[in-house]
């Protein structure tokens, strides 16, 4: 098969990309080329930030800015307030310029190796999901929870944000 057919059933697979990208098409893609994605620093009136946990094959286990891959033609904004929807079920506004833009590159992998994150500032417009809180006990997936200063077991790749969420060196 020569590469315009392979493209060609690829394709075929792909119904909306807008929408998103089958799983096996999207850790292809990233092998290929940097991913955009949009991080969200939401602070509350203590100055203490607003974190999620994340247990996935590519970080390992951590607390994380909340953030999304901006999808084929897909708004900075539109995907802020999608993350803020399905991180935090909760509605945001944020200011038009990012906070910080950085490359974020692992030298030891290819898949999901390759990302310029786009932090902004955000506010939040409604509560937060209280069956998302972390309360006690053993951390779940997608659980948030205020942090007064960075906790030691923040991802690595987060520490590019050391400066408003604060991690020592």
């Amino acid at each position: 098969m020569d590469i315009q057919s392979l493209i060609a059933s690829l394709d075929l697979q792909i119904e909306n990309p807008s929408r998103g990208l089958p799983e096996e098409v999207f850790l292809f893609v990233s092998r290929l080329t940097p991913m955009v994605n949009v991080d969200l620093l939401v602070k509350n009136i203590h100055n203490e930030t607003l974190l999620t946990w994340r247990d996935d094959a590519f970080y390992g286990p951590g607390w994380h800015v909340p953030g999304g891959i901006v999808r084929f033609k897909e708004t900075m904004a539109t995907r802020i307030h999608a993350v803020a929807e399905s991180e935090l079920g909760a509605t945001v506004e944020f200011r038009k310029e990012p906070l910080a833009v950085n490359e974020i590159m692992n030298a030891t992998r290819d898949t999901r190796g390759h990302f310029v994150s786009l932090l902004y500032e955000c506010n939040l417009t409604s509560p937060l999901d209280p069956a998302l809180e972390y309360k006690s006990g053993k951390l779940r997936n997608g659980e948030w929870a205020w942090h007064a200063s960075c906790p030691d077991n923040i991802i690595l790749v987060h520490k590019v944000y050391k400066q408003f969420i604060g991690c020592a060196d």
